[in-house]
């Protein structure tokens, strides 16, 4: 259909070689002499949405869906989208419709993700299962298989379908960070020979790196830390460069903050509750203990734990994407510009989403999203009635331990010493302000006051929480639930020490991050 309309095909040219602002205008002239086409329509959705645009990209396909065009990619995309703006349940739907309609495995390991990440851990089990028998060569369906049965607790599973990964493809880094991520000492010499002979191999970065971080682990639980290190950095390394994160918007960001915000601008946020549910929102930054806290708190009879929920940023992303098309737009300028109506109703549509995660009506429940420290005023605009609590690890221990794990670029900020230090440096900051024009909004605790003394900092935070005291939470490895974070295996075990002073053994090579750090660091 496209070869019948010059401007489509030029613009399909153009966007396969990442011209994609040509691309959009020729879909528009195309669009202007054909209005309404369903191709067109549909080629500048696709446009938009490797733009990013996603908002746009929905309103283009659904357009182009409306006036005829009915093909399967079509509405892949618009399940792309749905998935990608974290609208789960809408993305789950089209995508079971999909199924019925093709016999492509992605379509079905992709729902299988959507599932996991919905708490519905044994019905992703139960189509990743009908994948590996139907399709068992394929190693993203033994990872994925790996990462389920690891969040379920069946951690002996989760090792042998990420070992079978391993066999298939050696070079395979996903495989091999699985089995190195398990807070075990997993790997043998001979996983190692393997390791090794993958990165002698390996082009492409989404394998070297986490092949690299895998042997690092290896090398760390043999005590030989100097080559531990030099794997670690490489790997980092490569992903850094792969992502391109520049932590001076970060810092810009808070500074903004810093200028903006004040008590009368915390005060124009509006009292009014959204719902009936109150969210507590764990904020931190990753490896800082939020798993074992959320685990505590979830065991309390008033408080129901759910996971990382990604609907915070992703409602923000929305929100900004509306704004910015009028022009730039900065987050406070966007929190201030909020009307009440439109406030409420974000809210309310998080509380929407949150809901599928629920299996009670306990009167609380946690969103431990760590990277949602940032979003606390946006949160606060569109749930005022939210709590927040504060998990804060020792600096030195806590960005040396984001260092260290094989992170998607969700966590970008981790890819480089001096860039988990400057994140933490502006975490601080941003929270000392925020205790400044709104005291008493958040709650802070100690990762390692919490291990060393956990009841009395418990029952400061119930406290805070308005809740009377339970020795349940001391009992909270007991707490039988799904885990999806690296902390899985910790948080099914009793309190202990060990994510403590962890970055000793690397001391001599850590002074980026010292620097970074400053006063902090001590």
């Amino acid at each position: 259909m496209i070869t019948a309309y010059p401007l489509l095909s030029e613009a399909a040219d153009l966007a396969a070689n990442g011209q994609l602002d040509q691309a959009a205008q020729r879909a528009i002239e195309h669009l202007r002499r054909h209005p309404n086409e369903p191709r067109g329509l549909a080629q500048l959705g696709e446009i938009a949405l490797q733009m990013g645009a996603l908002g746009q990209a929905e309103s283009f396909l659904r357009s182009a869906i409306a006036n005829g065009a009915s093909d399967l990619a079509v509405r892949r995309n618009l399940a792309s989208i749905l998935h990608q703006q974290e609208r789960l349940d809408e993305a789950n739907a089209m995508l079971e419709q999909l199924e019925r309609e093709t016999d492509d495995p992605t379509l079905s390991a992709t729902r299988a993700l959507i599932l996991d990440k919905l708490g519905r851990n044994a019905d992703a089990l139960a189509v990743l299962e009908q994948l590996i028998v139907s399709h068992g060569d394929r190693t993203h369906f033994w990872i994925a298989y790996g990462h389920a049965l690891r969040a379920a607790g069946r951690v002996a599973d989760s090792i042998d379908a990420y070992r079978k990964a391993a066999t298939i493809d050696f070079e395979c880094g996903e495989a091999w960070w699985g089995l190195a991520s398990i807070k075990q000492r997993i790997l043998t010499d001979e996983d190692m020979v393997e390791i090794r002979r993958g990165i002698d191999i390996a082009i492409d970065v989404r394998n070297s790196a986490p092949l690299h971080f895998a042997l690092a682990r290896a090398l760390h639980d043999r005590s030989q830390f100097e080559d531990a290190f030099h794997h670690y950095a490489e790997a980092n390394s490569q992903r850094a460069e792969s992502i391109g994160y520049d932590s001076r918007e970060l810092t810009g960001e808070v500074t903004e903050v810093e200028r903006r915000v004040d008590s009368a601008f915390m005060h124009r946020l509006g009292t009014r509750p959204v719902g009936e549910a109150t969210p507590i929102f764990i904020v931190s930054l990753p490896r800082s203990g939020s798993t074992l806290l959320e685990q505590m708190l979830g065991s309390h009879p008033e408080i129901e734990p759910t996971d990382e929920l990604l609907y915070i940023p992703a409602i923000l992303r929305s929100a900004m994407e509306m704004a910015t098309r009028r022009g730039p737009v900065t987050v406070p300028q966007l929190i201030a510009g909020i009307s009440d109506d439109y406030a409420a109703a974000m809210g309310t549509e998080y509380l929407r989403r949150a809901a599928l995660h629920r299996k009670t009506t306990r009167p609380f429940f946690i969103d431990k999203l760590p990277n949602n420290w940032s979003n606390v005023l946006f949160i606060r605009r569109i749930l005022p009635h939210a709590r927040f609590v504060d998990i804060r690890r020792n600096p030195m221990d806590c960005c040396f331990s984001n260092f260290t794990q094989s992170f998607s670029s969700a966590h970008a900020s981790s890819f480089a010493l001096r860039d988990i230090g400057q994140c933490y440096a502006d975490y601080v900051r941003l929270m000392a302000h925020l205790d400044q024009v709104a005291p008493g909004m958040i709650h802070h605790l100690s990762y390692e006051q919490l291990v060393e003394d956990a009841e009395p900092n418990l029952r400061q935070m119930l406290n805070y929480l308005g809740l009377d005291w339970d020795p349940a939470l001391l009992d909270f490895h007991r707490l039988d639930r799904v885990v999806r974070t690296p902390s899985s295996e910790q948080v099914r075990r009793p309190l202990n020490r060990e994510g403590m002073n962890i970055w000793k053994p690397y001391s001599q090579w850590l002074d980026p991050l010292r620097d970074v750090l400053g006063p902090l660091a001590s």
